[in-house]
């Protein structure tokens, strides 16, 4: 099992889970998750010969969570990830990054952005295709939000709302959200139909049982953790698009050079919410030395968690060759 460590990143601190010895490989959760959701990497990372780290992100389980929606833009969370770095990495040396969901921008930007702490990056489930050139919530309101479709991005930026209808039934909402974006989910789960003004769990369906790669005691302890810390801070990430974009827009024209990952799942609605198109060729051009590109078969969302296996031996060849 790995040690629980608080580190200071600044102007919080950060509950990290670590295991082993050797250079740092800093993993990157994303919503709604936790540390826990990199259970099945961190034991085979570590006896690779990395120090393997998981992070809650701020405002998840063991880490600070402050209240302001700006405390979540995406310079926070580079900064954060280059504390966690310099708190955690043996001689100051740069880190390995590995990031899913949310957790996938966070290490991409780091990368881009602080080039000197990171060795080499891996995003899984959101490929990187460079340095926005639109705020992503313009995109959304004009193809979803403006023809009165919903969608769950809009849905979050009310304050609070998204909040009171997760809090409500913290089990609940979690075996709904996490089974609809799933590989075993048939299509059609997640409702195209929904409409502006119907909430993020409307018409979704709690399976009985739950598919086997979420065990009743792994559910347990991510219900324990969202029913402690709450989902402001999660889900205040996503209030900060136009924050975020001005921010990036300094970076326009730079590329991330070093050694790069990304691994995907074939049933991810993340690779089709805005249509279907070949992304490959777009992140050759903005991740220079991508050294692998696999969309894995029956996979949906979760990736690390719903194909730990398959995710494991293309981590650690990558690893393995940096």
């Amino acid at each position: 099992m790995p040690e629980f460590r608080t580190v200071p990143v600044g102007e919080l601190s950060l509950r990290v889970a670590v295991e082993g010895a050797g250079p740092l490989v800093l993993m990157v959760h994303g919503f709604p998750e936790s540390w826990f959701s990199w259970r099945h990497q961190i034991g085979p990372i570590a006896a690779a010969g990395f120090t393997a780290a998981a992070i809650d992100v701020r405002g998840y389980g063991g880490s600070d969570k402050p209240q302001p929606v700006e405390a979540y833009a995406m310079e926070r969370m580079v900064g954060d990830v280059v504390g966690a770095i310099e708190s955690l990495s043996p001689g100051g040396a740069p880190a390995v990054l590995v990031g899913h969901d949310w957790g996938a921008p966070i290490v991409w930007n780091s990368a881009l952005i602080r080039p000197d702490r990171v060795r080499a990056v891996a995003g899984l489930s959101v490929p990187y295709t460079g340095v926005p050139q639109r705020s992503f919530s313009e995109m959304y309101q004009e193809i979803f939000t403006a023809r009165g479709k919903f969608f769950y991005q809009h849905y979050f930026q009310a304050e609070g709302v998204a909040e009171a209808e997760m809090e409500a039934d913290v089990r609940g909402a979690l075996r709904k959200f996490y089974y609809a974006i799933s590989g075993d989910a048939p299509d059609g789960t997640w409702p195209s139909d929904k409409v502006v003004g119907d909430s993020l769990l409307h018409r979704l369906p709690d399976p009985q049982p739950f598919p086997a790669w979420l065990p009743k005691a792994d559910e347990d302890y991510f219900v324990a953790e969202f029913e402690r810390s709450g989902f402001r801070g999660p889900i205040n990430r996503y209030r900060n698009h136009d924050r975020d974009f001005a921010y990036l827009s300094q970076f326009n024209g730079r590329t991330i050079d070093q050694p790069s990952l990304f691994i995907g799942g074939e049933r991810d609605l993340v690779l089709t919410m805005f249509g279907r198109s070949d992304f490959v060729p777009l992140m050759k051009t903005q991740l220079t030395d991508l050294r692998g590109h696999d969309v894995l078969p029956g996979c949906g969302h979760w990736t690390q968690q719903e194909k730990p296996a398959e995710v494991n031996e293309r981590l650690l060849a990558w690893l393995k060759g940096l």
